[in-house]
C-alpha cells in the first residue's frame, strides 16, 4: 500500500533528521516504528502521511507517487490517510466542540450534509458519550480528547492510519481502549496501520511487526 525509499527529511536542509530512510507497508499490515525519542521517526511518519514534503527520496501510495503534500497533494490521496498526534491539545481546535471537531473534515471535503449525526455515531465506537460531544478541548481530559481526536482520524474512513506516539500521554486503561478502538476500525475496513513509539511492548502486542529505527534509517 505505502513505500518510503531512501527518505531524507527535516526541518533545516544542513542538518536533516532523516536520512536514507525505508520503510514498507503491505496492504492491511500493521507495522510499528521503534525507536528512542528525538531519532526522526515522527518526521518519517509525517513524510508518510503527506505532511511533511521530503528533501530526497520517494513515496508511493498504492503504486503511485507522490509528488505533492499537504494541502497540495491530491483529495484522494490525503483523504486515504488518518494521523493521530502525541500531544492532543496541540491538534485540537480549543473553539470547537469535540462533535465539531470530529466532523471537521467532512465539512473541510464538503460533506456537511449529516457530519454532526455520523461524529457521534463514531464517537460512540471510541468510548465518547453524548454529554462528553458538547464539551470543548478544556472541558475534558487528555484521554477524552485523544479520543475524539482518533474518531476525527477516521470519520473519513481513511485506507492508512497513522499513530505517532498516539498513546504515550495515556494512562493503561485508556490505551486498551484505544489500540481496541483502532483494531475494531482495521478488521471492519481492512486498513492499514504505522504505529510509531518507543514502547516495545505495545507495539509488539499490536502490530503485525516492529521495524527498528536504526535498520529503517541506514544513511
Amino acid at each position: 500500500m505505502i513505500e518510503l525509499d531512501q527518505i531524507t527529511a527535516g526541518y533545516d536542509r544542513r542538518t536533516p533528521v532523516v536520512r536514507g530512510a525505508s520503510l514498507s507497508l503491505a496492504p492491511g499490515e500493521a507495522v510499528g516504528l521503534l525507536g528512542p525519542s528525538g531519532c526522526g521517526k515522527s518526521t518519517l511518519a509525517r513524510v508518510a502521511a503527506l505532511l511533511h514534503r521530503p528533501e530526497a527520496g520517494r513515496l508511493t501510495i498504492d503504486g503511485e507517487p507522490v509528488r505533492a503534500w499537504r494541502h497540495r497533494a491530491p483529495r484522494r490521496l490525503r483523504t486515504a490517510i488518518g494521523v493521530v498526534f502525541q500531544q492532543p491539545r496541540l491538534a485540537a481546535d480549543p473553539r470547537l466542540r469535540l462533535v465539531d471537531l470530529i466532523a471537521e473534515p467532512l465539512r473541510a471535503t464538503g460533506r456537511r450534509e449529516g457530519a454532526a449525526r455520523q461524529a457521534a455515531e463514531l464517537a460512540e465506537t471510541v468510548g465518547l458519550t453524548g454529554e462528553l460531544l458538547r464539551r470543548r478541548p478544556h472541558e475534558v481530559s487528555d484521554g477524552q480528547l485523544q479520543r475524539a481526536c482518533l474518531a476525527r482520524a477516521l470519520v473519513l474512513r481513511p485506507r492508512l492510519l497513522v499513530c505517532d506516539e498516539m498513546t504515550a500521554m495515556l494512562d493503561a486503561s485508556t490505551t486498551a481502549a484505544l489500540v481496541a478502538a483502532v483494531e475494531s476500525y482495521r478488521a471492519a475496513s481492512g486498513a492499514g496501520l504505522l504505529a510509531v513509539g518507543h514502547d516495545r511492548v505495545l507495539l509488539g502486542r499490536w502490530c503485525d511487526r516492529t521495524a527498528e529505527w536504526e535498520d529503517v534509517a541506514t544513511g
